[in-house]
């Protein structure tokens, strides 16, 4: 077993890549096309627009697969990506391993564009995780947000 200063190191999907069907994607395509119709006989152009390049870029985002992300949790702080975030930046974590297949570390930090962090802890073991973070920030019970849940129904 690693010390408590030996950093953990594990890499996971993003999350779970849905294939989608020729039909989910006639779906979004049409009722992009009947909202954007909507918006320009209501004369709001603009909205049509943007409600077109949105279903586009859902359209897109839902066919590729998703990133293998490097994870490290070391004395430093937890690193997603090419992204630390430091203990000083961390309000709290939550590693939920009961509800959740794979497991997964929720994060509560006070950075403005990603003040959620839901990590999946995916090859590696949760209570060493837990054991690891609860010396270095506050263990507080928090569920994963709503949004993560509504992202995760569009697969992506």
């Amino acid at each position: 077993m690693p010390t408590s200063s030996t950093p953990i190191r594990w890499r996971a999907y993003e999350h779970e890549h849905v294939e989608r069907s020729r039909d989910w994607y006639w779906a979004l395509g049409i009722f992009a096309a009947s909202t954007a119709l909507i918006s320009v006989l209501f004369g709001n152009f603009l909205f049509g627009i943007l409600i077109l390049i949105a279903a586009a870029t859902l359209g897109l985002l839902a066919q590729s697969p998703p990133p293998l992300v490097e994870f490290e949790i070391s004395d430093r702080g937890i690193r997603v990506g090419g992204v630390m975030h430091r203990y000083e930046e961390i309000i709290s974590f939550w590693v939920e391993d009961h509800d959740a297949d794979p497991p997964i570390l929720l994060v509560d930090t006070i950075k403005w564009l990603s003040p959620n962090l839901v990590i999946p802890l995916r090859d590696v073991d949760p209570k060493l995780v837990r054991a690891f973070l609860t010396e270095r920030a506050d263990e507080v019970p928090m569920k994963e947000p709503i949004w993560h849940h509504i992202l995760e129904a569009f697969g992506l």
